[in-house]
């Protein structure tokens, strides 16, 4: 017989631990502000339309202009980008303006701001969400696309960076 075990979140985080995921930064800017984080959560729904989407903590209320924006980009970052990461995670404290500041931004198609020298960025129109637990998924069209040099990605693993 199958027996079920205590998942408790320390726990499941500390399995997550063990799951590399790509090092990214989602940006907006609108009437609701400017605004940029961290995520590891990013994925492609569908080539047809293009359509991505990414996992933000809904319980944080500074992410509210990704959804009353009504836009994002999505900016895949490589291994020479860690500082930027660390910048946009919220652990140092930085400012909007200082974020920003750590890298140099563009805009493609939405008016959301963009990463020049990121690997990929894909600009996105926000089609949906879906609220599930502390986490509000974003899914987004991509209406532009940019992609950039074939460098290193950002990976995070065990709780730290590394480049592939």
């Amino acid at each position: 017989m199958l027996q079920k075990n205590d998942i408790g979140p320390q726990a499941y985080r500390d399995a997550m631990a063990h799951f590399a995921g790509h090092v990214h930064v989602v940006t907006t800017d609108g009437s609701a502000g400017r605004r940029g984080a961290t995520v590891i959560a990013a994925c492609s729904v569908s080539d047809t339309p293009p359509t991505i989407l990414v996992c933000l903590n809904r319980e944080n209320p500074k992410n509210e202009p990704f959804v009353k924006n009504g836009r994002f980009a999505l900016n895949t970052l490589a291994s020479d980008q860690e500082a930027l990461s660390v910048g946009f995670s919220g652990l140092a404290g930085l400012p909007v303006e200082e974020r920003f500041a750590l890298g140099e931004w563009d805009m493609i198609s939405t008016g959301a701001p963009t990463l020049k020298g990121a690997l990929a960025v894909f600009d996105c129109e926000l089609i949906d969400t879906k609220d599930l637990a502390t986490h509000r998924v974003l899914f987004g069209t991509v209406t532009g696309l940019r992609i950039g040099d074939n460098l290193r990605p950002l990976i995070y693993h065990d709780r730290g960076y590394h480049a592939l």
